[in-house]
Protein backbone atom coordinates (compact mmCIF):
# COMPACT_ATOMS: atom_id res chain seq x y z
CA UNK A 1 0.00 0.00 0.00
CA UNK A 2 1.23 3.48 -0.85
CA UNK A 3 0.69 5.78 2.12
CA UNK A 4 1.05 9.55 1.98
CA UNK A 5 1.31 11.26 5.36
CA UNK A 6 0.45 14.95 5.20
CA UNK A 7 1.89 16.50 8.35
CA UNK A 8 0.18 19.79 9.16
CA UNK A 9 2.24 20.65 12.23
CA UNK A 10 4.71 23.54 11.92
CA UNK A 11 6.92 21.53 14.30
CA UNK A 12 7.34 18.85 11.60
CA UNK A 13 8.99 15.72 13.12
CA UNK A 14 8.85 17.24 16.60
CA UNK A 15 5.05 17.43 16.44
CA UNK A 16 3.20 15.95 19.40
CA UNK A 17 0.71 14.42 16.98
CA UNK A 18 3.42 12.81 14.84
CA UNK A 19 4.29 10.56 17.80
CA UNK A 20 0.78 9.13 17.42
CA UNK A 21 1.07 8.91 13.64
CA UNK A 22 4.41 7.11 13.75
CA UNK A 23 3.01 4.55 16.20
CA UNK A 24 0.03 3.99 13.88
CA UNK A 25 2.37 3.46 10.93
CA UNK A 26 4.54 1.07 12.98
CA UNK A 27 1.44 -1.00 13.61
CA UNK A 28 0.52 -0.98 9.93
CA UNK A 29 4.02 -2.14 9.02
CA UNK A 30 3.74 -5.00 11.49
CA UNK A 31 0.85 -6.33 9.41
CA UNK A 32 2.50 -5.76 6.03
CA UNK A 33 5.25 -3.68 4.48
CA UNK A 34 4.02 -0.38 3.10
CA UNK A 35 5.51 2.40 1.01
CA UNK A 36 5.32 5.53 3.15
CA UNK A 37 6.08 9.13 2.24
CA UNK A 38 5.64 12.17 4.48
CA UNK A 39 4.99 15.74 3.36
CA UNK A 40 5.48 18.59 5.83
CA UNK A 41 2.98 21.21 4.70
CA UNK A 42 5.02 24.05 6.18
CA UNK A 43 8.02 23.17 3.98
CA UNK A 44 6.03 23.44 0.77
CA UNK A 45 5.42 26.49 -1.37
CA UNK A 46 1.63 26.55 -1.48
CA UNK A 47 -0.10 29.77 -2.48
CA UNK A 48 -3.54 30.51 -1.09
CA UNK A 49 -6.52 29.54 -3.24
CA UNK A 50 -8.02 32.67 -4.84
CA UNK A 51 -11.41 31.11 -5.51
CA UNK A 52 -11.19 31.96 -9.21
CA UNK A 53 -12.32 28.40 -10.13
CA UNK A 54 -10.04 28.36 -13.20
CA UNK A 55 -8.82 24.91 -12.18
CA UNK A 56 -12.39 23.57 -12.08
CA UNK A 57 -13.07 24.75 -15.63
CA UNK A 58 -9.88 23.84 -17.47
CA UNK A 59 -9.11 20.28 -16.48
CA UNK A 60 -7.41 21.01 -13.18
CA UNK A 61 -4.75 23.54 -14.24
CA UNK A 62 -4.30 26.03 -11.40
CA UNK A 63 -3.13 29.60 -12.00
CA UNK A 64 -0.48 29.12 -9.28
CA UNK A 65 2.72 27.40 -10.38
CA UNK A 66 3.96 26.12 -7.05
CA UNK A 67 4.45 22.81 -5.22
CA UNK A 68 0.77 21.92 -5.21
CA UNK A 69 0.74 20.36 -8.69
CA UNK A 70 3.28 17.71 -7.60
CA UNK A 71 1.41 17.15 -4.32
CA UNK A 72 -1.83 16.46 -6.21
CA UNK A 73 -0.02 13.88 -8.31
CA UNK A 74 1.30 12.21 -5.15
CA UNK A 75 -2.20 12.20 -3.65
CA UNK A 76 -3.64 10.46 -6.70
CA UNK A 77 -0.77 7.95 -6.74
CA UNK A 78 -1.45 6.96 -3.12
CA UNK A 79 -3.82 4.41 -1.63
CA UNK A 80 -4.11 5.98 1.81
CA UNK A 81 -3.86 9.60 2.94
CA UNK A 82 -3.05 10.22 6.60
CA UNK A 83 -3.79 13.78 7.67
CA UNK A 84 -1.73 14.31 10.82
CA UNK A 85 -2.08 17.61 12.63
CA UNK A 86 -2.54 19.35 15.99
CA UNK A 87 -5.76 21.17 16.71
CA UNK A 88 -5.46 24.91 16.01
CA UNK A 89 -8.50 27.03 16.90
CA UNK A 90 -10.64 23.88 16.67
CA UNK A 91 -9.40 23.17 13.15
CA UNK A 92 -6.19 22.56 11.24
CA UNK A 93 -3.05 24.73 11.09
CA UNK A 94 -2.95 27.32 8.30
CA UNK A 95 -0.32 25.58 6.10
CA UNK A 96 -2.42 22.42 6.02
CA UNK A 97 -5.65 24.35 5.38
CA UNK A 98 -3.97 26.04 2.42
CA UNK A 99 -3.02 22.62 1.06
CA UNK A 100 -6.54 21.28 1.54
CA UNK A 101 -8.04 24.32 -0.19
CA UNK A 102 -5.76 23.74 -3.15
CA UNK A 103 -7.12 20.23 -3.77
CA UNK A 104 -9.90 22.04 -5.63
CA UNK A 105 -8.47 21.03 -9.05
CA UNK A 106 -9.58 17.46 -8.32
CA UNK A 107 -13.18 18.65 -8.73
CA UNK A 108 -15.14 20.30 -11.53
CA UNK A 109 -17.78 23.03 -11.40
CA UNK A 110 -20.48 20.46 -12.16
CA UNK A 111 -22.32 19.04 -9.16
CA UNK A 112 -24.59 16.11 -8.47
CA UNK A 113 -26.69 14.95 -5.57
CA UNK A 114 -25.21 12.23 -3.37
CA UNK A 115 -27.58 11.15 -0.62
CA UNK A 116 -28.89 14.28 1.06
CA UNK A 117 -26.31 16.74 -0.25
CA UNK A 118 -24.68 17.97 -3.45
CA UNK A 119 -21.04 17.29 -4.31
CA UNK A 120 -18.79 18.46 -7.12
CA UNK A 121 -18.16 15.94 -9.88
CA UNK A 122 -14.51 14.89 -9.88
CA UNK A 123 -12.04 15.76 -12.61
CA UNK A 124 -9.84 12.88 -11.45
CA UNK A 125 -10.57 9.40 -10.16
CA UNK A 126 -9.78 9.26 -6.45
CA UNK A 127 -12.37 6.63 -5.55
CA UNK A 128 -9.57 4.25 -4.53
CA UNK A 129 -8.35 6.55 -1.77
CA UNK A 130 -8.82 5.91 1.93
CA UNK A 131 -8.43 8.64 4.53
CA UNK A 132 -7.23 8.72 8.13
CA UNK A 133 -7.24 11.80 10.34
CA UNK A 134 -4.92 11.76 13.34
CA UNK A 135 -5.39 14.86 15.45
CA UNK A 136 -4.05 15.75 18.86
CA UNK A 137 -4.87 18.66 21.13
CA UNK A 138 -3.47 20.22 24.28
CA UNK A 139 -6.73 20.19 26.22
CA UNK A 140 -7.43 17.34 28.66
CA UNK A 141 -10.72 16.29 27.12
CA UNK A 142 -12.11 15.47 23.68
CA UNK A 143 -15.63 16.80 24.15
CA UNK A 144 -16.24 20.33 22.82
CA UNK A 145 -12.81 20.42 21.16
CA UNK A 146 -12.52 18.07 18.19
CA UNK A 147 -16.08 18.37 16.85
CA UNK A 148 -15.37 21.06 14.19
CA UNK A 149 -12.33 19.17 12.83
CA UNK A 150 -14.27 15.90 12.76
CA UNK A 151 -17.21 17.53 10.97
CA UNK A 152 -14.94 19.10 8.34
CA UNK A 153 -13.13 15.82 7.71
CA UNK A 154 -16.38 13.92 7.28
CA UNK A 155 -17.66 16.48 4.78
CA UNK A 156 -14.40 16.66 2.82
CA UNK A 157 -13.96 12.88 2.77
CA UNK A 158 -17.41 11.33 3.19
CA UNK A 159 -16.27 7.82 2.27
CA UNK A 160 -13.57 5.49 3.58
CA UNK A 161 -12.54 7.71 6.50
CA UNK A 162 -11.21 6.91 9.98
CA UNK A 163 -10.58 9.55 12.65
CA UNK A 164 -8.33 9.32 15.70
CA UNK A 165 -8.53 12.25 18.11
CA UNK A 166 -6.25 12.29 21.14
CA UNK A 167 -6.40 14.82 24.01
CA UNK A 168 -3.40 15.65 26.24
CA UNK A 169 -1.10 15.12 23.24
CA UNK A 170 1.76 17.39 24.50
CA UNK A 171 2.53 14.58 26.92
CA UNK A 172 4.00 12.57 24.02
CA UNK A 173 6.91 15.03 23.92
CA UNK A 174 7.45 14.87 27.70
CA UNK A 175 9.89 12.06 28.69
CA UNK A 176 8.62 12.16 32.29
CA UNK A 177 5.18 11.14 31.03
CA UNK A 178 6.43 7.88 29.51
CA UNK A 179 4.60 5.83 32.14
CA UNK A 180 1.31 6.74 30.44
CA UNK A 181 2.37 7.69 26.90
CA UNK A 182 4.24 4.47 26.08
CA UNK A 183 1.22 2.23 26.83
CA UNK A 184 -1.01 4.63 24.86
CA UNK A 185 1.30 4.46 21.83
CA UNK A 186 1.18 0.67 22.05
CA UNK A 187 -2.60 0.91 21.73
CA UNK A 188 -2.17 3.16 18.71
CA UNK A 189 0.22 0.64 17.19
CA UNK A 190 -2.39 -2.07 17.74
CA UNK A 191 -4.93 0.17 15.99
CA UNK A 192 -2.58 0.57 13.03
CA UNK A 193 -2.20 -3.20 12.79
CA UNK A 194 -5.99 -3.64 12.89
CA UNK A 195 -6.47 -0.99 10.24
CA UNK A 196 -3.94 -2.62 7.92
CA UNK A 197 -5.56 -6.03 8.37
CA UNK A 198 -9.26 -5.14 8.43
CA UNK A 199 -9.58 -1.57 7.15
CA UNK A 200 -11.09 -0.44 10.45
CA UNK A 201 -10.39 -0.11 14.16
CA UNK A 202 -12.47 -1.79 16.86
CA UNK A 203 -14.70 0.70 18.64
CA UNK A 204 -13.52 -0.24 22.14
CA UNK A 205 -9.88 0.24 21.14
CA UNK A 206 -10.67 3.55 19.47
CA UNK A 207 -12.49 4.79 22.57
CA UNK A 208 -9.51 3.90 24.76
CA UNK A 209 -7.04 5.66 22.45
CA UNK A 210 -9.16 8.81 22.33
CA UNK A 211 -9.61 9.05 26.11
CA UNK A 212 -7.46 11.14 28.49
CA UNK A 213 -4.25 9.45 29.64
CA UNK A 214 -4.45 10.98 33.12
CA UNK A 215 -7.39 12.59 34.96
CA UNK A 216 -8.42 15.86 33.35
CA UNK A 217 -8.00 17.98 36.46
CA UNK A 218 -4.54 16.52 37.12
CA UNK A 219 -3.44 17.29 33.57
CA UNK A 220 -4.73 20.87 33.81
CA UNK A 221 -2.94 21.30 37.15
CA UNK A 222 0.37 20.09 35.64
CA UNK A 223 0.05 22.37 32.59
CA UNK A 224 -0.90 25.40 34.66
CA UNK A 225 1.95 24.77 37.09
CA UNK A 226 4.53 24.64 34.31
CA UNK A 227 3.59 28.05 32.89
Amino acid sequence: MRILVINGSPKKDESDTMHITRAFLDGMNEAAEHEIKTINAIDKHIEYCRGCFACMRNGGDCIHKDDMRAILEEILDSDLLIWSYPLYCYGMPAPLKALLDRTLPLSSMAMHKVGERYEHVGQADFSHLRYVMICGCGFPNSAHNFEPAVAQFKLCFPNNHTMITVPESPMFNAPEAAVVTVPRLELVKKAGRQYAEKGEIESDLMAEICSPMIPEDEYAWIVNGSM
